[in-house]
């Protein structure tokens, strides 16, 4: 368990607390979604990183109750940091948190037999409960019919039927949840009940008795699963089906996002000139067009594509492939001193390393969750897509391979493997020197296939969208408005004749970092532009917009940046600005969550010092190789 300050979050949400607990692909983040609909916040407990989200539910008599969802465990016992947070926050003792006034326990009705452990277990609390059986359209599509009532009796508590995926389908909760003060009465379990002075052998006992009574004691598998898991999960048909799978959605993120990205150059096109029409020369319009249109709409316009890079992980997610995925590569990352369970918290860093670096918290092996820490950064994030695409758009023509496939996916494509490739390489170089002789197994749950929900999805790109533009008016305007003003001042003396950029602190400070990487092939603008870019990868595209809408004094530059970095690059510089950012470290929000999770700075300059290393290298190769093949 790392050591970190804690930074209390504050909610202000009146209330009673109700609190979801159930086991991991419940289906319990799906009926928190559908209880809270849009009405959420998301944020971390005090002095852990696990996330933890709160929404507030109105229910039809007027009553407003706070509701928590809990990470998933499988028992108040904890084994990993989530569980630890369900646990201290149903004990009373997580900081800056109260004990939930009221419980619901949400079981698979799929797999009661381990559901109703947690149930047993929560009771044994002291806090008023109920059971939200959920996903009985699945059950009963597989035969099991569960009385509800009757299970209500052998538990002592009320128990409803639900369907987290479907509209309405918490009607029956929301009803209870009305009338909550009528949980009261079933605080306790009856004190002579021997589970209330047993533990676990106990506790496994008296569910099978329960479901014995009620005729389910038999374990039904679900058929259409297993079907498909003899495609999925076959040791040749399953890897290339994720390799297809992984390789389209990289098509898809150019594929499809040409439309929208037209318009929002368009919109951004006519917003900066209908400023400088309105306006007159000087600093004020100057900021406005060269520095926040030109900066943040050389952001916006990206956005189609990291929306579309959501998509295809929250579908994934949502059908249950995510866990397969992790099975069919445990042999792959096992070959370089990782287990499976490294590829979840790796793949969630193909949106952002910061939750991947969070995701693992779930990884028991501290030198194995220490390793996937220190190669997280490499997945290629979100953020490299703006500069990506930039690149990519400017350098690689659009041209179909094989009549099938598009070249700049194709190469988008590549740069995603050689992030992994590289990944892979750094966590074999750290098995030889810190792996130890173990065996790793793998033991992870595969839950059912289902269709992913439209709401959910979209409930997640609405939170992806609020999130990416409170960056990009938040730390990516901030950042945009303070390079505008390096680069407009002191301004050019009487009597030069270079471009007045040249003349300002930025192009000081540019001109003596190209000193360094000169051997790599960047020019004095890229280099401004790797400076701001440290807080946020993105930031370097509006900087490059905002340093060339500067260089020209030009309210358009900014949208023809992709045309004109090509007529002043060489081919062989670009490629070297792409290698750089495969391994480059450039966010210091992921250095600062680095420093949290393993309680101090040795790993994050540790981790700083050889992605640099790495990046330059790259670089370097790249470079003098695109010079020699008379790409210069």
């Amino acid at each position: 368990m790392s050591h970190v300050k804690p930074a209390v979050v504050h909610f202000h949400a009146s209330g009673p607390l109700v609190a979801l607990v159930g086991n991991p692909n419940c289906g319990k983040t799906a009926l928190f979604n559908l209880l809270t609909d849009s009405k959420q916040k998301v944020a971390n407990y005090a002095g852990v990183t696990v996330e933890r989200k709160e929404g507030r539910l109105k229910t039809s008599a007027g009553k407003v109750l706070r509701v928590l969802d809990l990470p998933g465990t499988y028992s108040l016992h904890p084994r990993s940091p989530d569980e630890r947070v369900t646990h201290d926050v149903l004990y009373g003792n997580a900081v800056g948190e109260k004990r939930p006034d009221y419980v619901v326990c949400v079981v698979d009705a799929t797999n009661l037999r381990r559901g109703l452990r947690l149930v047993i277990a929560v009771q044994r609390l002291g806090i008023p409960c109920m059971v939200a059986l959920n996903m009985t359209d699945m059950a009963e599509q597989r035969g099991l019919h569960i009385d509800e009532q009757a299970l209500a009796r052998e538990l002592g508590i009320p128990v409803v039927r639900t369907v987290g995926i479907k509209q309405g389908g918490d009607t029956a909760l929301k009803a209870m949840l009305d009338d909550i003060q009528a949980l009261n009465s079933h605080a306790h379990l009856d004190d002579s009940d021997p589970a209330i002075q047993s533990h676990t052998d106990l506790d496994h006992e008296r569910v099978r008795q329960i479901l014995t009574k009620l005729n389910l004691d038999e374990i039904v598998p679900h058929n259409a699963s297993d079907k498909i898991d003899r495609v999925v999960l076959h040791p040749v048909l399953g890897p290339i089906l994720l390799a297809v799978i992984l390789f389209l959605v990289f098509q898809a993120v150019f594929a499809w996002a040409t439309v929208p990205m037209d318009l929002i150059k368009a919109g951004t096109e006519w917003l900066g000139a209908s400023v400088s029409a309105l306006l007159p020369e000087g600093w004020v319009q100057s900021l406005l067009v060269n520095g926040i249109i030109a900066g943040a709409g050389g952001v916006i316009v990206f956005l189609p594509q990291i929306l579309i890079l959501f998509f295809f992980i929250l579908v994934l997610e949502e059908s249950g492939y995510l866990p397969r995925a992790a099975f069919l590569l445990d042999r792959l990352m096992g070959g370089v001193g990782l287990s499976g369970r490294s590829f979840i918290p790796l793949l969630s860093s193909f949106a952002c390393a910061i939750p991947g670096i969070m995701a693992a918290r779930t990884i028991a092996n501290p030198r194995d969750r220490m390793v996937t820490i220190m190669i997280a950064p490499l997945m290629t994030c979100s953020a490299r897509l703006p500069v990506y695409a930039l690149l990519i758009g400017a350098f690689i023509p659009q041209r179909d391979v094989w009549h099938i496939f598009e070249l700049q996916g194709l190469v988008l494509f590549a740069l995603y493997g050689a992030g992994i490739i590289g990944a892979l390489a750094v966590a074999w170089v750290l098995k030889r020197f810190t792996a130890q002789s173990q065996i790793r197994t793998l033991m992870m749950e595969l839950p059912s296939y289902h269709l992913p929900t439209v709401r959910n999805v979209l409930l997640g790109l609405k939170q992806r969208v609020v999130i990416f533009m409170s960056r990009v008016g938040g730390i990516i305007l901030m950042l945009t408005i303070a390079l505008w003003f390096l680069a407009s001042y002191p301004g050019a003396p009487v009597g030069a004749t270079g471009m007045p950029i040249e003349y300002s602190f930025a192009g000081y400070i540019g001109k003596a970092l190209a000193v360094v990487f000169e051997p790599i092939g960047f020019n004095w603008q890229i280099s401004i532009a790797l400076v701001p870019g440290m807080a946020a990868r993105e930031v370097a595209v509006s900087s490059l917009g905002t340093v060339y809408a500067l260089a020209a004094a030009g309210s358009n530059t900014a949208e023809a940046l992709a045309p004109l970095i090509a007529q002043q690059w060489s081919i062989a510089t670009a490629l070297s600005l792409l290698a750089w950012y495969v391994f480059a470290p450039q966010c210091i929000s992921t250095l600062a969550t680095v420093k949290r999770e393993t309680g101090g700075w040795k790993m994050p300059l540790i981790m700083m010092s050889y992605l640099f290393a790495l990046a330059y290298l790259a670089s370097f190769i790249t470079y003098r190789v695109a010079l020699f093949c008379g790409l210069g």
